[in-house]
Order: structure tokens, then sequence, then C-alpha cells
């Protein structure tokens, strides 16, 4: 009511135009629609524009298994970005005070945050705005009051069972009288200072993650070094006609680089997440776990849709289906596909991996130009028709050429370092059940050229 009463004066000192927004959570019942009701009559007599939603946000958040007041602030804020989008308006101001601004850090603090929780609530959100965070909610009522304009109280501020209103109702009312009258002005200058600090280390996160991650199909990478930065220290001297002072090595501190890591972890998930998820700092700290000291293949579920997973000596981040009782280890890409080299060549695209096998007869020994490697080719008159070219499977071996023994392929791919991630759909080529060529290995040695070869297969691979 305030906030409307106040921008009516300023309108056209401002130069905007206004209307009334409502949203109706359907959450007491008559009380919620009598709230509406008084707005809608409040802004016709000022001959405004009113536009109003309603949702049942309590089945929302049943559904969704979401906090109420999450789930609420959700379809709201959803509503306000869809008047926005249609043209309806270009801004959304909403009345927060100094009061909310204290009460909302006291409860980050409670519930365990960080400098971004300390930033409490922002004055700038997308596209709503908060003119009214530096005031307090006694002089907006002092102000209705000599303005003879009513309000309505929602029934749920008195409600103690809610840790907000305790806040609100009992402890800051404590602080102010026991300990520091000022406690509410001082919470909102902690709010803005803290603000300051994060949206200056989000922005030097933000640089250095640009300049380190790289993007793929599968995901972002970063290597585990450039996730821990070192902090070099300048090298400094005594004043001019003084004794030089000896140049200082080169340190890491310990606190810096763990907190760049964090943000540079937070940025990187926060722009790949598939959906809603509030990531802790106990997911930041298991992340940076996996990178100093998960072994090459393991991986942890994070909030938000997110996978992280250690390969060899990076992370890999990627978004991962919602699927119910499904893990990411359990999808698979399979495929088999038949070569036909009657006409002396094959082309078979994967679609599954993103590239293209070409096989080709070639008489041997080759032309110049035709292989520049032996590894690649396989001795045409050992093998049965037709082959397969198809995923790996669990209790394929083969005996790569410089072997004794043939060995199971999980085996070789574990000696490779190759992640469980990597391997999925790992191309091999099989002839009669038996593998005679796998990516990474070259040929079988039963399989490979030698002095008596008459012709080969020579096998390549590209991208799509």
């Amino acid at each position: 009511m305030a906030l409307l009463l106040l921008l009516l004066e300023l309108r056209k000192k401002l130069g905007i135009v206004l209307s009334v927004v409502h949203f109706n959570h359907n959450l007491r019942g008559k009380a919620s629609d009598a709230d509406e009701a008084f707005v809608a009559k409040l802004a016709a007599k000022h001959g405004l524009d009113f536009h109003s939603a309603s949702e049942y946000v309590a089945k929302k958040a049943k559904d969704e298994r979401a906090n109420l007041e999450d789930a609420a602030r959700r379809a709201r804020h959803d509503y306000f970005r869809s008047l926005v989008e249609a043209g309806t308006c270009t801004r959304i101001a909403v009345a927060h005070t100094a009061n909310d601004q204290a009460e909302t850090v006291l409860a980050h603090l409670f519930r365990g945050t960080g400098l971004a929780g300390l930033g409490g609530i922002h004055p700038l959100a997308g596209v709503v705005v908060r003119p009214l965070l530096s005031v307090r909610r006694s002089e907006l009522r002092s102000f209705l009051r000599a303005q003879k304009q009513t309000w309505r109280e929602d029934a749920t501020n008195r409600d103690t069972k809610r840790m907000r209103a305790r806040i609100r109702k009992k402890l800051l009312p404590l602080l102010q009288k026991q300990f520091q009258p000022e406690i509410v002005e001082h919470l909102a200058t902690l709010a803005g200072l803290a603000r300051e600090d994060e949206a200056f280390l989000d922005a030097v996160a933000e640089e250095r993650s640009r300049a380190l991650v790289q993007k793929g199909a599968e995901g972002v990478r970063i290597a585990v070094d450039d996730l821990f930065p070192t902090r070099r220290k300048t090298e400094f001297s005594a004043p001019t006609g003084s004794r030089q002072e000896p140049r200082r090595k080169d340190t890491e501190n310990a606190e810096w680089t763990r907190a760049l890591s964090k943000r540079m972890v937070r940025h990187i998930i926060a722009n790949i997440k598939s959906r809603a998820g509030q990531l802790g700092a106990k997911h930041v700290e298991a992340v940076l776990k996996l990178a100093r000291g998960g072994q090459n293949g393991s991986s942890l579920a994070l909030p938000g849709g997110v996978e992280a997973r250690k390969e060899r000596d990076a992370l890999l981040f990627h978004a991962i289906e919602n699927v119910e009782g499904r893990s990411p280890e359990s999808t698979h890409r399979e495929y088999e596909y038949k070569i036909d080299l009657t006409m002396g060549s094959a082309e078979i695209s994967v679609a599954e991996l993103g590239c293209v096998f070409r096989l080709r007869v070639i008489d041997w020994p080759p032309e110049r130009g035709e292989t520049s490697s032996h590894g690649a080719v396989l001795d045409r008159d050992r093998l049965r028709f037709p082959m397969l070219l198809r995923n790996w499977r669990p209790g394929d071996r083969l005996r790569p050429r410089g072997r004794r023994n043939d060995h199971k392929l999980k085996r070789l791919l574990n000696e490779k370092h190759v992640s469980r991630r990597e391997r999925d759909g790992w191309p091999v080529l099989a002839s009669g059940g038996d593998l005679v060529w796998a990516r990474g290995f070259g040929v079988a040695a039963e399989f490979a050229t030698n002095g008596s070869t008459r012709a080969g297969i020579l096998i390549a691979e590209d991208k799509i």
C-alpha cells in the first residue's frame, strides 16, 4: 500500500506509467480472496490497470516436494516475468523493507550461509526492483496512517511456528532492546557490503572460468590444476638508496586458492544445471575432494541435474536427465553395424558416437600415400565376413600387436586410463566372434599384416 501511494506521488517526476499487479497464492482461503478484492478496489479508485493471477501454491509445493515459501516465490515471479515478456509492463516494483532485509540476513545465518547469503535481498533482481529496502517498516506504517490509508495483514506473519515470524516478533525486538537499537540498519548495511564483495569475487571467478573451462559435446571440462590456482606474490624492494630486500619465492595461499576454487565450481554448475536445485557448501566441498583425490571415472550427482566426473587430470561437468530410478551409469550407447566390403570399401556413420568409420581394401604392401601406419590395417585373408562394427561389451578380449597374451578389453581400457564415461560406446571391430581391432589399441596381433599378406583393410575414423 505504501509503495503504491509513494509511486502515485512520484510518477510524474519519474516519468512512469503505473499499473497494479496481484498474485493470489490461495493459501488462506477467503482471506486470500479478500486481499485480492481489496487491492482491485484500490486500483480502480486511482484509475489504474489491474492485473492478477492465482495458483494453488500448497499443491504446487507438494507436487514438487518443495519448500512452501520457495514454491510461492517462484510462482509469483514466474507471473511477474510473464507480464514483462508480454509487454504489459517493463518492471515490477515490490515493497520489501529494511526490516525484511534484516530478517532475511538472520534467517540465512541460522540456516548456514556464506557471503552470498549475507547479501540478503537484492535491490534489483531480473525484472523486479525493490525501492524501499532502506526504509523501515514502522516508517511506512506511519506514512499510511498519515494518508489515512488502511492495509491488510497476512495472518501467517504472526505465526511464530515459522522461523521468519519468530525472528520478526521475538528476536529482532530483543536485539533492539537489549543489544543494539540500530540492529536493522546495521544488518541492512552488512547485506549491502556483502553484495558488493560478492559481485567482485564472482566477476573474478567468472573471468577465470571463462578462460580455463573447455566446452564440448559431453559437457564442460576443467583441468584439476586450473581449478586450484596458485597465487603468486609480486616481488618487492626496499626504498631507493637502501639495501635491496631478497626476492620472495612464489607461494600458494591456501585460503585464497580454496575461495576461488569454490566460486569457480559454483559458477560452472550454475551455467549448466538443467533444473532448479540448491548447491550447498557440502556439495562444493565434495567436488573439490573429487578433484583432489577421486579415482579416475568416479562421479558425483549434484543438485540441479548436474554430474561431476573425474577424468584423469580433469573434471567433467555435464547435465543429466532427471529420470526416476535411473543412474547416469545405466544408459549406454549400444550399436552394431554389418560391414559390406563387396565394393572394396565401406563407410559407416555411427550417430551414437558422432563419428564415421571408413574401411577400404588395399593392395599389400601398400603404395606410398595409402597408409602411414601398419597399425590400422588388417590382413583381409584372415578375416571372416561379414565383420561387425559395434560397441565393446563386458568379456571382450584382445591381444594387441606386441603383447604375448590376450587381455580383457576392460583391463586394457583401465591401463590406458580411459574413464567409464569415455569408454561408453567404445568402438571395436569383430570377425567371426573375435575382436580384430579396437579404438586406441590397433589391430589384434593374429589379424595383423605380415610378409605373406596379399591384401589389407585400411581403417580410418573421422568426426561427422
